[in-house]
């Protein structure tokens, strides 16, 4: 999604080849054979979206198919796993022009879910799903969001449940299958609990994938940021991850060239 301004699929998939990438995620099934055709991967695979998810009951039937679907259709295309949201706890108001037009398809909170009622419907739902993950061999993926960066529509999201690692690491020892783990995005996780390494660790075989983006801005990997990629891929490494690291960053200027530098920073 964040570079879609900047390149086509063909284009991105000739960048990514050039770059030694094995992936492009959060592709549509309907462009996974243009990946294919690139020997590439898709490493996750997008799913409903992360206003609504299963800390509603309200949201779960749309969930619960929605996620039936694109587990089937990874099963079938060798994707490996599935991403997957909390949602929000807080009212949702319109959405801004252009941005996620579904929402108005569905009704708002109409109040907050506080955060023990959350986690409880949050294993409900995945309860209902994970042992169709588990028969058909595909992770599902929880993502932990930021909610303090309130400055643009996708370097925070103010009102979503699962923005603390604890928070959604406890949903994932309650649901208690090996086919949900951890979405450990290591932009978000500074923002809202910091010493990054520490709590990967503490994660370990839970995190089933990886993002990475600059902090303060979610830009590129560079010097003009706070977070130190090399110990933290070293960390990943340290502890068995074996998965994808998905860069997923806003460019802020020449996109090759972002790309190229978080390839060489993450190349431990």
């Amino acid at each position: 999604w964040c570079f879609n301004d900047h390149f086509t699929l063909e284009q991105l998939c000739q960048q990514a080849t050039r770059l030694g990438c094995k992936s492009i995620e959060l592709v549509p099934p309907s462009d996974w054979p243009t990946l294919k055709k690139h020997q590439l991967q898709c490493a996750i695979a997008p799913s409903h979206l992360f206003m609504q998810g299963m800390n509603n009951p309200l949201y779960h039937p749309m969930c619960l198919e929605i996620l039936r679907k694109r587990i089937d259709e990874a099963a079938d295309a060798g994707v490996p796993t599935v991403i997957t949201f909390t949602g929000y706890a807080e009212e949702m108001g319109p959405p801004a022009d252009g941005q996620l037009p579904d929402v108005t398809k569905l009704p708002a909170l109409r109040r907050r879910i506080e955060p023990d009622e959350g986690i409880k419907n949050c294993v409900a739902g995945f309860k209902q799903i994970v042992g169709h993950a588990e028969k058909k061999g595909v992770n599902l993926s929880l993502e932990m969001l930021n909610t303090r960066a309130d400055d643009h529509p996708m370097k925070g999201h103010p009102g979503y449940q699962g923005n603390h690692t604890d928070y959604c690491m406890e949903i994932i020892k309650q649901v208690g299958s090996p086919r949900l783990g951890l979405l450990f995005d290591i932009y978000h996780v500074q923002i809202m609990d910091g010493d990054v390494i520490r709590r990967l660790r503490q994660c370990g075989e839970a995190i089933n994938h990886v993002h990475t983006a600059g902090n303060p801005g979610r830009g590129e990997l560079d010097d003009q940021q706070e977070i130190n990629y090399p110990p933290i891929m070293k960390a990943l490494a340290g502890i068995g991850y074996r998965g994808y690291v998905g860069h997923e960053f806003i460019p802020t200027r020449d996109p090759r060239q972002g790309l190229a530098q978080a390839v060489q920073v993450c190349d431990v």
